[in-house]
């Protein structure tokens, strides 16, 4: 018996079921309004592909702006909450100073579904700075609920950087595009390849809520995913 998950392509550039990732994802990134999802079973996938052709959850997917957003109000036991954070020890120099290049640095995410399962995922780097590493993990996030095929589901993300969140909620990154990843200012966009992955990314994300949270303090996801990248630091 063949195990693994069913990927269901029902809008990209070939429509179908496929067993494999990294085919389903050849067929969806970068084809806009991309519809997919994954399933245990293969009946489960038959019939939302099924769903799908006669129109019963074939929903268009919104624009980045219009569901970041969003004010509609989901029930927060259906959505998926998902938690990202980066890290960085400058070690020898000062506050804000330069990192060198030995210095530690790590992100993480977790992914936790209305039913419980948690995923979640780390890596670090040395001599990387906090925002790359905050960038990183927003980007693996992303990727991973792909894989997963949750993009069409309601999802809470909450992060603890404002460096993140405020280019995607305050619609700078729009602007940055049309002025060739420039700031209003005129100077480049610093991690400009990680702020093209998660721009690419992002549109594919029909039902994403974003929200900061204090870093570190009671927010239970939060402190899980410091705690992770932390750990990574460690063993480097």
């Amino acid at each position: 018996m063949v195990k693994g998950k069913y990927y269901v392509v029902a809008k990209g550039r070939k429509t179908g079921i496929f067993r494999d990732w990294p085919t389903t994802k050849a067929l969806v990134d970068g084809y806009t309004g991309a519809r997919y999802k994954s399933f245990l079973t293969e009946q489960e996938a038959q019939d939302w592909l099924a769903g799908f052709k006669s129109g019963s959850n074939s929903k268009p997917p919104v624009s980045q702006s219009a569901l970041l957003a969003t004010n509609e109000v989901v029930n927060q036991a259906q959505q998926i909450r998902v938690y990202t954070d980066g890290g960085n020890r400058n070690t020898g120099n000062v506050r804000g100073g330069h990192v060198k290049g030995d210095d530690l640095s790590a992100w993480a995410y977790l992914i936790v579904t209305p039913t419980g399962q948690r995923y979640d995922g780390t890596a670090g780097e040395y001599g990387a700075t906090n925002n790359k590493m905050e960038l990183t993990a927003l980007r693996s996030a992303l990727e991973r609920l792909q894989e997963l095929g949750l993009q069409n589901d309601p999802i809470l993300m909450t992060l603890d950087s404002h460096y993140v969140l405020d280019p995607i909620m305050k619609n700078w990154l729009a602007g940055w595009q049309r002025r060739g990843w420039k700031k209003s200012n005129g100077e480049p966009v610093l991690n400009l390849e990680l702020w093209r992955q998660i721009s690419a990314l992002l549109p594919h994300f029909t039902q994403l809520t974003m929200q900061w949270a204090k870093g570190h303090a009671n927010n239970e996801g939060n402190i899980y995913v410091d705690e992770l990248l932390n750990q990574t630091m460690d063993k480097m």
